[in-house]
């Protein structure tokens, strides 16, 4: 999804709360991060703390922020919709966690992997898609979130995201077969 694109409007479930939310719906935000997630990928595993930590921060700030699962939960059962409900807890992720039982909506974002970032201004353009930061499992990089604190900094202040947007690593996006 290039720079400067619209965000695909979605109604998903979230496993959290049990409502069906969209992208559109609730208040708007300066800011709006989409996340793909998943909960037994180990690069999601190993940021999911950081992630909750963030999000907390920047909704403080006027973000909001969406996470979305869309595995294949009949071959990847850690990531059902109880599972996710589970995690979220655990974690205290202060947002949705939606299910996108369907893959339409990683497909209409063009999420290749988890944890893969997209940050939107308040007119929901795509200012940023990327990584949280180098941080990788089994690396001694701390977790910082810098590369979406850059981000979401910019976009709440006005300005275009500065330096590279580099790429997601990750696992891949569990397609369905068929």
């Amino acid at each position: 999804m290039p720079i400067g694109t619209a965000a695909p409007d979605f109604t998903l479930p979230d496993t959290v709360s049990g409502e069906v939310m969209s992208l559109r719906s609730g208040r708007p935000a300066a800011a709006t991060v989409v996340m793909f997630l998943c909960n037994h990928c180990p690069y999601v595993v190993h940021i999911q703390h950081q992630i909750a930590t963030l999000a907390a921060e920047y909704i403080g700030r006027g973000a909001a922020f969406f996470a979305i699962n869309s595995n294949d939960i009949q071959n990847y059962p850690d990531d059902s919709p109880d599972n996710m409900k589970r995690i979220a807890a655990e974690i205290g992720y202060p947002f949705p966690y939606l299910f996108d039982e369907t893959q339409q909506v990683a497909r209409a974002y063009g999420a290749a992997c988890t944890p893969e970032f997209f940050v939107f201004d308040a007119n929901l353009t795509l200012a940023y898609h990327g990584q949280m930061d180098d941080s990788r499992p089994r690396t001694d990089i701390p977790v910082t979130g810098h590369d979406l604190r850059n981000a979401l900094d910019a976009v709440l202040e006005g300005r275009p995201v500065a330096g590279v947007q580099k790429p997601v690593i990750g696992c891949g996006i569990k397609w369905k077969r068929g």
